[in-house]
């Protein structure tokens, strides 16, 4: 009975030498699963060297696009390099300085910063985001939660120099008419982002409407500046009863100080017997009634003042 035990004891440690040692996995970074593009100043970089923790971590790239790795003597130049690239860099770097000598190197992307694009102006959520991917223009709205009613026609889209791509204008200011954008849908206008861009959506011109109307108010200037008097008298859910024939324009011209009166025959376009007048932005139309008189021009900065701070914009004229 003994020597069987013996025996048995005997086995079990053999098999115990035997068994091969488990070596601990190298960390791995969860946050990098961003795609691979083009890094820049304060990305945030996952490398992964082989037998070396000391190089196994995270990395913030300097605002200068340069990477300080410990063991390293110098920094490297990262900016404008690919994850790929900078891998062969750190992997020849090491054997230069003889650190190792077949490192294995794997370098990925956990946080983008250098590609910003922001949104703002008329829209419902102004917002800043990393233009990480094939982001386009209609996604950067997507993202700011769509345009605000009060939107004008064209969105600005400014492109710094250095971000040029694909024979793209960069530089300088594009106008985007959110017609052909939207309505149309048409891809030309749907650019794509690459990050730096500032996307501005001014709100619409407004027009204001005083006098002899049921609703006097201020109304968004429509897309193609197709805004008329009879527009904007439908607007103002049309006229009161014993309305002047002559209506008045008071628009501010030239960097003038004060606005100019331009009368407008009301009753002939009422008849089909003239033209409909087409209105700008900031104009004022002033209907006034039988007995009405032209509007004190003291009065026309202080009407398009409180117009444009009120949330409706409606006007109460006595």
């Amino acid at each position: 009975m003994r020597l069987a035990l013996i025996v048995f004891l005997f086995a079990l440690g053999s098999q115990a030498q035997e068994a091969p040692a488990v070596m601990p996995a190298a960390p791995s970074s969860p946050d990098a699963t961003l795609p691979a593009q083009k890094i820049g100043p304060d990305d945030l970089l996952w490398i992964s060297v082989a037998d070396c923790p000391e190089l196994t971590r995270n990395f913030r790239v300097s605002s200068s696009g340069t990477l300080g790795l410990p063991l390293l003597k110098e920094r490297l130049q990262v900016a404008g390099k690919y994850p790929a690239e900078i891998e062969a860099q750190i992997t020849d770097e090491l054997v230069k300085e003889e650190i190792l000598v077949r490192p294995v190197v794997t370098v990925s992307v956990a946080e983008y910063r250098s590609v910003p694009v922001s949104v703002l102006g008329a829209v419902k959520r102004p917002i800043t985001f990393q233009a990480v991917g094939n982001i386009t223009l209609l996604d950067a709205l997507t993202k700011a939660e769509g345009l605000r009613e009060d939107a004008g026609p064209e969105i600005l889209v400014s492109r710094p120099q250095h971000r040029a791509q694909d024979g793209e204008s960069t530089g300088l200011v594009q106008r985007i008419p959110v017609k052909g954008l939207i309505d149309e849908a048409n891809p030309l206008l749907n650019i794509r982002l690459y990050g730096g861009e500032e996307i501005r959506v001014p709100p619409a011109g407004r027009v204001y409407v005083v006098g002899n109307v049921r609703k006097s108010g201020s109304f968004p200037i429509q897309a193609g500046n197709d805004t008329t008097v009879l527009k904007v008298i439908a607007l103002s859910e049309g006229l009161l009863p014993y309305t002047n024939k002559q209506a008045y324009i008071y628009r501010r011209e030239g960097g003038k100080a004060n606005r100019d009166e331009i009368p407008v025959d009301l009753g002939r376009i009422l008849d089909r017997k003239a033209p409909d007048v087409q209105l700008q932005a900031n104009d004022i139309l002033y209907i006034p009634d039988n007995k009405g008189r032209k509007l004190a021009a003291e009065t026309l900065d202080r009407i398009a003042g409180f117009g444009t701070s009120t949330a409706s914009g409606v006007l109460i004229w006595h």
